[in-house]
């Protein structure tokens, strides 16, 4: 069943990634239906997946890179599906489903062996630890929509600033649209966050009997979320918007990134196994 879920899923995404790619060229709002429909099937294939294994092992499926990388992959596309239901981010599918496509079949690569240790183990188990992950997750998902409005907002400002109507003029949102999303999508990130630091700082209370152990994930985990919370304050205090709120926004992602992959493969940590190859 497992097997099936994931090549339905990587079949339905990809289908999509073409129908949202199509629809950047050809404008026919049925196009664009067909590829959400398309991508609804499968952020549900994938759900149905990631039931499965909760219901194999009992605890939250991010036990290896696999595992990992199938997560952040429905993250993603559940947080887009949602912005897209309120903003229809129409053109926005042509980055996000080719990326989800991407991690899926980069994750259906890999080794499906879970980490080293008991499955049973309760800590595994904690509500604390379900929370994090479901909130990091969400928070990753958020910020790496607003990365690729970011993109969006520098390709149409250029646009603009070449005064002619390009390829990408005609298709794109207006800047204050895009922007408007972006800041929206970082809020939504960062508040998601927020909220793991909290759940995760008390999962490591009950375990390790520390909230706070340096570990590198934590270090850059720290750096990353206080890169938001400039963004936001400059956002906030001085009206901070337009290219160099996207800029910010893509620095950020590069540093969240670095926190996800980067920490786990260079500087290792207690978070290590949890991308084991």
């Amino acid at each position: 069943m497992n097997n099936a879920c994931l090549a339905l899923a990587i079949a339905f995404y990809l289908l999509s990634a073409v129908g949202y790619v199509v629809y950047v060229f050809r404008q026919k709002r049925q196009i664009y239906k067909i590829a959400s429909i398309l991508l609804w099937g499968g952020f549900i294939s994938q759900t149905v997946l990631l039931i499965s294994r909760y219901v194999e092992t009992g605890n939250v499926p991010v036990h290896n890179l696999h595992e990992t990388l199938l997560f952040f992959a429905w993250s993603i596309a559940g947080v887009f599906l949602f912005f897209q239901l309120k903003f229809q981010l129409m053109v926005l599918g042509a980055f996000i489903a080719p990326l989800t496509t991407l991690i899926v079949f980069a994750a259906s690569m890999l080794s499906r062996e879970p980490v080293p240790g008991d499955p049973g183990d309760p800590v595994l188990k904690s509500i604390w630890l379900a929370l994090h992950v479901v909130t990091i997750f969400a928070g990753n998902a958020a910020l790496a929509v607003a990365f690729g409005l970011a993109i969006i907002y520098l390709i149409q400002e250029r646009q603009i600033k070449e005064k002619k109507a390009g390829f990408f003029y005609r298709r794109l949102p207006s800047l204050n649209r895009v922007d408007s999303m972006g800041y929206a999508s970082i809020v939504v990130g960062f508040s998601m966050l927020t909220l793991g630091f909290i759940t995760g700082a008390i999962y490591a209370q009950l375990v390790w009997g520390r909230f706070w152990s340096w570990d590198p994930k934590e270090v850059w985990s720290l750096i990353t979320w206080l890169i938001y919370a400039a963004l936001l304050h400059e956002r906030l205090v001085t009206g901070l918007h337009g290219r160099r709120a996207a800029i910010m926004a893509i620095i950020g992602f590069a540093a969240l990134l670095f926190t996800f992959f980067g920490v786990n493969f260079l500087l290792k940590g207690h978070h290590a196994p949890f991308t084991k190859f």
